[in-house]
């Protein structure tokens, strides 16, 4: 079983190379984990602090936050907790949220119709196998303060609507702020997020726009990789 201390390590590593790459800039974006339970520990959730830099995070002062939303220690508590907990609730399978402000999703919803978010039941079309096979559909959340609870039982309304047709979500797209993604390890919603993104970059950079993939295509993917789309 992995240990607190190598979950905080974990946050810190993955935040770090987000920051270092350009997919978080600033204060921008957090990062939570759901905690086991184990002998001598509660479980509940690490999440960054608020206004917290992913680049140089402090393991030590991640927030720890118990089942009922009571901070347990750390620095305060990133104000988008709120919507952390509702993923994990929708989601029983996601072992890490993570949220980050990148460039080419956010200019997507900025965009003039036509020229950015393809469907708001899904943001991007299936244009490579890797995006169908690694990401899949992703809604766009109306705009909403950050923070905002809201948002957060939108997002949860999602989750689980999808969940019940047979096609669960990996990440939904907050308008004008940018993803969350969630997965069964901070490694694992990385690359997701990392898949999402250059999807996006695509998208804006492609002129004219590529055909989605045929519906032939996209069940080989079902039927080859148990793809979701």
């Amino acid at each position: 079983m992995t240990t607190h201390a190598a979950l905080r390590d974990e946050i810190c590593r993955v935040g770090r190379s987000l920051f270092e790459r350009g997919y978080v800039h600033a204060t921008a974006g957090n990062i939570s984990v759901r905690l086991p339970d184990s002998a001598g520990q509660a479980g509940g959730w690490l999440i960054t602090p608020t206004d917290a830099c992913l680049g140089f995070l402090d393991p030590a002062r991640l927030a720890h936050v118990a089942a009922d939303g009571t901070q347990l220690d750390g620095d305060r508590a990133s104000k988008t907790l709120a919507l952390h907990r509702q993923i994990y609730g929708a989601d029983p399978q996601a072992r890490c949220v993570l949220h980050t402000h990148s460039s080419h999703l956010v200019a997507l919803t900025l965009a003039p119709a036509g020229l950015g978010v393809w469907r708001e039941d899904a943001i991007l079309p299936p244009i490579t196998p890797y995006f169908v096979m690694k990401v899949g559909r992703v809604p766009r959340i109306p705009y909403h303060r950050p923070g905002d609870p809201a948002a957060a039982e939108l997002v949860a309304r999602a989750i689980g609507a999808a969940r019940a047709a047979g096609k669960p979500l990996r990440a939904v797209m907050l308008d004008r702020l940018g993803p969350n993604v969630w997965h069964d390890s901070p490694a694992a919603a990385m690359a997701t997020l990392e898949e999402l993104e250059e999807t996006a970059r695509l998208w804006l950079m492609a002129a004219p726009r590529p055909a989605p993939l045929s519906d032939a295509q996209i069940d080989e993917l079902r039927q080859q990789f148990n793809a979701v789309w």
